[in-house]
Parts: C-alpha cells; sequence; structure tokens
C-alpha cells in the first residue's frame, strides 16, 4: 500500500492541522487527539486504504491500522501534519485535559473499579454456584456432603470480596487519587472495623449503639459501611489531598510518621462523623430511585433501560453501573441492573450478526460477524462502533432488541448475584434462574437479529472505480493468476503450517481476550496465551520483521507469507519497554523455540496490567482456514494455531 498516501487521506479527512491537538501509534492503531470530533469524517476514513477499523474512546481517535502498517503511516502522518512525535502516557494526559467534567468524573470511576473487577467477578460466580447448589439440595435434586470442607469453605470465600468490599475500592480509589493506597486501605478498614455494627444486621436488629460527635452537637449510628460504595470513593478522595497538601507543608524529617497518622486520623473521623452519613442517604437515594425504575408496572421501566443502555456505552458512561450492581447486591442480594445490561449487549450482537450475514461486502462482513460474537461475550464496542453505528438503524434495533430482552428480564425478576460479566457466560451470575436469563438471551438477541435484517440494514454494494495498473503490474498479475490455477484444490486445502506456543501458560480463543480490537480478529485470526513464565519463544522458523521500540511487540514474517504479530501483555505499549528484554533485531532469521523477549512477569502484573498475550496471523485474509488447535494449558512444544 501507499503508506503516505493513506497517511495524506487521514490528515485530510480529520479536519487537517487547525484540528490536531497531539498524535501517537502503539503497536496496531494510530492515536488522535483532535480538538472536534465531529470534523473528522468518520465513515470516510474507515474505507481509506489499510484501515481497518475507526472508533472514538479515552479521548482519542483511534485508527487501526495493524502490525507493520501504522508505524510506517504514523511517520508519514507527522511529516505532513507538521506535528511532533508524542509518547503515549503524554497522548493519555492531553487527552484526559480535554474531557469535560463529567467525563473526567466517569473515567475516575473506570479506573477505580476495572482494577477490581476480576475479585468481584470470583464471588459473584461462587455465590451463583453455591445458590444453585442449595436450591438443589433443598428440594433433593442433588445429595452432597454440606458439612464437608470443600462445601463449607465454597460458602465461606463465595461472599468475601463483598464482606470486605469497602477495602478494594479504598485502595484502587488511593491509587486512582494519587493517595498512598495502603492509608486509603486503612480507610476502608476503619468503615468495617468490628467495633461497628454489621451494616447487614440493623434491618433484623435496628441500630445497637450511637455516638455524639463534634463535641456533642449530634448523634451518629455506630454502624459499618458494608456494600456501600460513594461513601468509601468520597472519603479517600478527601483522605488524598489532606495527604497531598501534607506533604507539602510537612517537613522532611517528620513527614514520615506525622503525615499518615494526621490523614488517616482526620479523614477517619471526617468519614465518620460527616461524609458516611450524608453519602450513604445519597447512594440509597440513588439506589431506591433505580429500583423505582426497574420496578415500574408491565416491566415499562426496565424496558426504557434496555433501549437506552447502548447510548450510554456510546457516551462512554457505562463505568459507573457498578456503583448500582454493588449496591443492589448489598441491598438485595442480587443485582437487577446485570440483566439489562447483557440483554442490551447480546441485542446490539444480534444486530450485528444480521448485518454480517446479510452484506455482500467483504470488508463489512469479516468485521461484522465476530463484532456480533464479541457482543454476546459481553464486549460489546467492536460491534458497536465497528459495524451498527455505522450504519445507524442496526444500532437503533439493537437498543429495541435490548429493550425487549430487559422487559422479559424485569417481568420474571431475575437478578444477578455479581457483576462485571455479560453475555454467554453472565449465566453464571443467575444460576438462581437460568431458564429466565437464557430465554432473556434469546429475546433480546433474536428480536434485533429480526429486526436488523427485515428493516434494519438494506446491502448495498458499493462500485468503485478501479485504479489504472502499469502494464507490468497487470501482467505481473496475470501470471501470478495463471500459476496459482495450476495448483489442484487439493494442494491448497492440505497445504498447512502449524505454528507453536510462544509462551508457558494457558492458551485461549482470542474472543477471551479483553481488547476490543484482538478479540474482534480486527487485526487478523489467532489466538492468546495467559503466560505463566516471562519467555516468548519463536512459535516457527521465521524471520523477525519487527522489533517495537517499546519491546512489547515482535512481528515475524515465514518463507510461505505468514505474517505473525506476538503482542506481549495489554495496553502494555505504556510501559515504555520497562521490564522486557530482547534477544533477536529486525532482520534475524530465527528457528522455533529460539528465545526472542523476556519479560518480568510477576512485575507487570503488579503495575496493573493483564499479561494475556495474543498471537495473530495479521494477514488472515491471504489463507483460507487460520484454526486454534489447543486450549487450555500449553508449553512451547504445544500446536496450538494450524493455518491453510
Amino acid at each position: 500500500m501507499d503508506y503516505r498516501k493513506t497517511a495524506q487521506e487521514i490528515y485530510d479527512h480529520i479536519g487537517k492541522k487547525e484540528n490536531i491537538i497531539s498524535a501517537a501509534h502503539c503497536a496496531t492503531r494510530l492515536r488522535l487527539v483532535i480538538a472536534d470530533n465531529d470534523k473528522a469524517d468518520k465513515d470516510y476514513v474507515e474505507n481509506i486504504d489499510g484501515v481497518k477499523g475507526v472508533f472514538f474512546a479515552q479521548g482519542q481517535m483511534q485508527i487501526i491500522l495493524g502490525t507493520g502498517v501504522v508505524n510506517k503511516v504514523y511517520d508519514e502522518f507527522i511529516q505532513i501534519a507538521g506535528v511532533s512525535e508524542t509518547s503515549k502516557d503524554e497522548l493519555k494526559k492531553v487527552a484526559a485535559s480535554k474531557a469535560n467534567p463529567f467525563q473526567r468524573l466517569i473515567k475516575t470511576l473506570g479506573d477505580i473499579f476495572v482494577p477490581i473487577i476480576p475479585a468481584i467477578v470470583a464471588s459473584g460466580f461462587l455465590m451463583g454456584i453455591m445458590e444453585a447448589l442449595n436450591f438443589m439440595v433443598n428440594n433433593n435434586f442433588i445429595n452432597i456432603n454440606t458439612s464437608g470442607s470443600i462445601y463449607v469453605f465454597a460458602q465461606l470465600f463465595s461472599n468475601t470480596a463483598y464482606t470486605f468490599l469497602p477495602i478494594l475500592i479504598a485502595y484502587s480509589a488511593a491509587k486512582v487519587f494519587g493517595a498512598n493506597p495502603y492509608l486509603g486501605a486503612v480507610i476502608g478498614m476503619i468503615m468495617i472495623h468490628p467495633n461497628l455494627q454489621n451494616a447487614w444486621t440493623v434491618a433484623t436488629e435496628g441500630v445497637q449503639a450511637t455516638q455524639k460527635v463534634w463535641f456533642g452537637l449530634y448523634s451518629i449510628d455506630m454502624v459499618g459501611y458494608q456494600g456501600h460504595v460513594i461513601p468509601v470513593i468520597i472519603a479517600v478522595w478527601v483522605m488524598a489531598q489532606i495527604e497531598k497538601k501534607l506533604h507539602k507543608i510537612v517537613p522532611a524529617m517528620f513527614d514520615l510518621f506525622v503525615t499518615p497518622l494526621v490523614s488517616v486520623f482526620v479523614t477517619g473521623y471526617l468519614t465518620l462523623s460527616i461524609i458516611g452519613p450524608i453519602f450513604v442517604t445519597v447512594e440509597n437515594g440513588l439506589l431506591d430511585g433505580i429500583q423505582w425504575l426497574i420496578a415500574l408496572p408491565f416491566g415499562i421501566g426496565s424496558f426504557i433501560m434496555g433501549a437506552f443502555y447502548a447510548p450510554t456505552v456510546v457516551a462512554g458512561v457505562h463505568h459507573m453501573y457498578t456503583i448500582i450492581d454493588l449496591g443492589q447486591i448489598a441491598k438485595f442480594g442480587v443485582t437487577y441492573w446485570l440483566p439489562l445490561a447483557s440483554a442490551a449487549n447480546v441485542a446490539q450482537g444480534g444486530a450485528a450478526l444480521a448485518v454480517g450475514l446479510k452484506t455482500k461486502n467483504q470488508k463489512t462482513k469479516s468485521m461484522a460477524v465476530p463484532s456480533a460474537l464479541s457482543a454476546c461475550m459481553g464486549i460489546t464496542e467492536p460491534a458497536i462502533f465497528g459495524v451498527n453505528l455505522r450504519f445507524g438503524k442496526p444500532f437503533i434495533m439493537g437498543c429495541l432488541g435490548g429493550a425487549c430482552g430487559a422487559l422479559f428480564a424485569s417481568i420474571t425478576s431475575l437478578g444477578a448475584t455479581g457483576t462485571g460479566v455479560t453475555g454467554i457466560f453472565g449465566i453464571l451470575l443467575c444460576l438462581n434462574n437460568p431458564v429466565s436469563y437464557i430465554l432473556m438471551f434469546a429475546i433480546a438477541f433474536g428480536v434485533a437479529f429480526i429486526l436488523t435484517w427485515m428493516f434494519g440494514y438494506k446491502d448495498e454494494v458499493q462500485e468503485t472505480a478501479k485504479a489504472e495498473v502499469p502494464a507490468e503490474k497487470t501482467a505481473e498479475a496475470v501470471e501470478t493468476k495463471e500459476a496459482e490455477t495450476q495448483l489442484t484444490a487439493e494442494q491448497k486445502e492440505t497445504k498447512a503450517q502449524i505454528l507453536y506456543s510462544p509462551l508457558e501458560g494457558t492458551a485461549i480463543p482470542l474472543s477471551q481476550v479483553k481488547d476490543d480490537t484482538f478479540a474482534s480478529e480486527v487485526l487478523g485470526k489467532g489466538m492468546a496465551v495467559v503466560p505463566v513464565k516471562g519467555e516468548v519463544k519463536a512459535p516457527c522458523d521465521a524471520t523477525v520483521s519487527m522489533v517495537f521500540d517499546t519491546k512489547h511487540a515482535i512481528g515475524l514474517a515465514t518463507d510461505d507469507g505468514l505474517e505473525l504479530l506476538i503482542h506481549i501483555g495489554l495496553n502494555t505499549v505504556e510501559l515504555e519497554g520497562k521490564y522486557y528484554t530482547v534477544h533477536v533485531n529486525d532482520g534475524d532469521e530465527v528457528k522455533k523455540g529460539q528465545t526472542l523477549i523476556t519479560f518480568e512477569l510477576e512485575q507487570i502484573k503488579a503495575a496493573g496490567y493483564d499479561v494475556t498475550t495474543p498471537m495473530i496471523v495479521t494477514n488472515s485474509d491471504d489463507f483460507s482456514e487460520v484454526t486454534q488447535l489447543k486450549e487450555g494449558n500449553v508449553d512451547n512444544q504445544a500446536e496450538v494455531l494450524e493455518v491453510k
């Protein structure tokens, strides 16, 4: 492809230099911060040669170009635009500063809750399993020993994350607010101290003790904050402001003990006497309002929320819904909100699948079908931004499908025991009523699919003028075509290349990778490994086509024309090469099993990054099949991909 032409077209259709604030790139995407998103012609950019997708996220316009292409287009782009190179960290700061206060608030909530979601999901899944087992035991469907250690311990483990939720939230919030996370954890511990009455006992036992505060001015209930979210976040924010101020004014020789002492004591007193009582009332009012809406007669409220959930994803405000989920679980034992979200998500998948099956445009089909599967796994951005919003009506039909699924969920009082997971695996949070979840899923997906097929999408095969091709290129193409026709169908089918696992760990499908670009197969087909050892080895004999400056990714090419990308971790470009050591150079020929890159696995995980490592065939379209051969435990001798 003509990289300069692609860069020029991107530049011309995003508002040119006056609309560009900052530009950077990672292994796969050109990341732009622009002044006015409305001045960017997203539809045109999506159809530029080499562009595999465009979406707006985290204050950036992200243009997916793929490995080996993005850096070349980027080099041309910054020359054309006359802008200087920007690091990923600088770009994030610029993007964050560009957001309005509400967007910054939503981003902050996302930054707080996303890291603790695995803990919440683990407890939620276990709670669902234990509820299902208790139901089957009590109704004599199964006969198991409920006094055995496995059963008793599982029951104990199932609610642990929710019992100590304020500590998890406080620790995460302190990191986001720039405070000492361990001091934040102490604030969380204060809020659920055993000397305070457990909040979950108040409904049956009443308030057991009160305490006068502020020199007898008024009394507060000596009740803990189990299950609460908003008061914890506010308390830690206050602590962060106090701690930062003290660091500036306290002499260095006293800072070590004065700052932690004063920060914890002052914040603790303010929390129990003012912050807690006020924001518990605010939180309860929010939850009561949400529950009132969901409980409107005939499921009307849920129908409305099911329809408007996807637009809130587009607006980027869906991260705040974790507060609703956690609050409802604390108050009712289940969340009635998560099934509405699940219905909305799978409905967008149904709409995308209808587009994918109906279109004759191969580029649209290759985006829509994987995106539909991704949405059914709970990852909706590829379906929403890459397909449904692009054509308009499918998005609306998806919203209607979500509304119908949410209506059914409300009528059947479908609740989930945890949060963080929607789509197919969301059923593990609804084992108390799995049949209703399956029917909700089918209704949301089916309605969206049918409406999109019938009314939401009309396939229009766009005829584009073919560019003039030099005569020598035409002759070369004819010769290549004649050579291809000499291969029998059997020869084409049986010629395959086997790729071995580049890492030791657990092999998973790309659809399970928690990154929309990889999961939707926009960059190509492949698989991923969750590593247990920080060593990347060559999956086959190949030539090193590119070692990224940030050392977190490497490109390989084989003699058979296979182009590979091994991307170590998700969003690890932000580490700028820290914790990685590269053992090869561009152009090196490597043998299967040869060490390419080593990395400090535990340090990367401790820094908060997902170490899941995708291996992508970036030119998948050049091959008839890319098939994953194995899931589960793998080592470097395991055959994981077959490319025909």
